[in-house]
């Protein structure tokens, strides 16, 4: 497998100096399948643009330049989970249960 897409977005994120960010995503706190929450990849579009309006705030426009162009990635779907994650994820205990629960909708964990 290539490299993890939530190791490709935590060099991303520590290339533009968003460093506590680049912590968590190496977590999978950001990712579709590893994340806690619900929406991570909408937490991920928040967090990119308060640290594009903190750069601004600084008149740092080169670096609110560097966080927009991933911010745009990050719309682009590039740091979406690869099919090899999809496929491992549909495999584990986790979704094998998920899938469970949409056959029979009334199972409870």
């Amino acid at each position: 497998m290539t490299e993890h897409t939530k190791d490709k977005l935590a060099a991303v994120l520590r290339e533009v100096g968003l460093h506590e960010m680049a912590e968590r995503a190496a977590t999978g706190y950001y990712h579709d399948f590893l994340s806690p929450l619900a929406l991570p990849e909408m937490e991920l579009e928040k967090d990119l643009r308060v640290a594009v309006g903190v750069a601004l705030s600084f008149n740092d426009q080169k670096r609110a330049q560097a966080i927009e162009a991933v911010r745009k990635r990050h719309l682009n779907g590039d740091f979406d989970a690869s099919p090899e994650e999809s496929d491992a994820w549909a495999d584990s205990e986790e979704g094998q249960d998920a899938f469970r629960r949409l056959i029979e909708p009334g199972r409870k964990k």
